[in-house]
């Protein structure tokens, strides 16, 4: 699912539009090759066993609802989640979108935004992500995980924080 550009206001534009970094598809990746490999064996084991035929044909069954459930639950849902959260900057907000059956989301308008930071240890310095904190007017710091190039965000963010305070008029468009 693409980011809906219908959400945006005449004249606004998109700066920055990121999803997860794609270390948050690691862990289910890895899953999924260890349970296609384990139902593999299992299935060889099965079909290599002096079993009768219907005994066989039922294990074989057992043995791919329990792939499909696992794969469906611990790869295609992490995978689905993490290509429908949209982390978006656009000239005028910071919005934040996630859910796949249920929809959530938080819009942020530059005005409001006090300060912004990032951080990121040493994987992530390496892997080029992090975290970016927002803390705006009247609330509590929100963090928003594993933003790929979080210094380079930032740095547009800060940027368009700025250029809206110095010259409001500059951005309109």
């Amino acid at each position: 699912m693409g980011y809906p550009e219908n959400i945006l206001a005449e004249g606004e534009h998109v700066v920055v539009h990121r999803h997860p970094h794609w270390k948050a598809l690691v862990v289910p990746t890895i899953g999924f090759l260890v349970v296609t490999a384990l139902a593999g064996v299992a299935a060889g084991f099965t079909g290599s066993s002096q079993l009768s035929s219907s005994t066989r044909s039922v294990l074989w069954i057992v043995i791919a609802v329990v792939w499909a459930v696992v794969v469906v639950w611990f790869f295609l849902r992490p995978l689905v989640s993490w290509r429908t959260t949209h982390f978006v900057l656009t000239d005028r907000r910071v919005t934040f979108r996630n859910g796949i059956l249920t929809r959530s989301g938080i819009d942020i308008p530059l005005q409001r935004i006090n300060s912004v930071e990032f951080r990121h240890g040493l994987l992530d310095r390496m892997l080029r992500t992090g975290t970016l904190i927002i803390e705006s007017a009247s609330d509590d710091p929100l963090a928003f995980h594993d933003i790929p190039q979080v210094e380079k965000v930032h740095a547009l963010l800060y940027h368009e924080v700025f250029d809206t305070e110095v010259d409001p008029g500059r951005r309109a468009r």
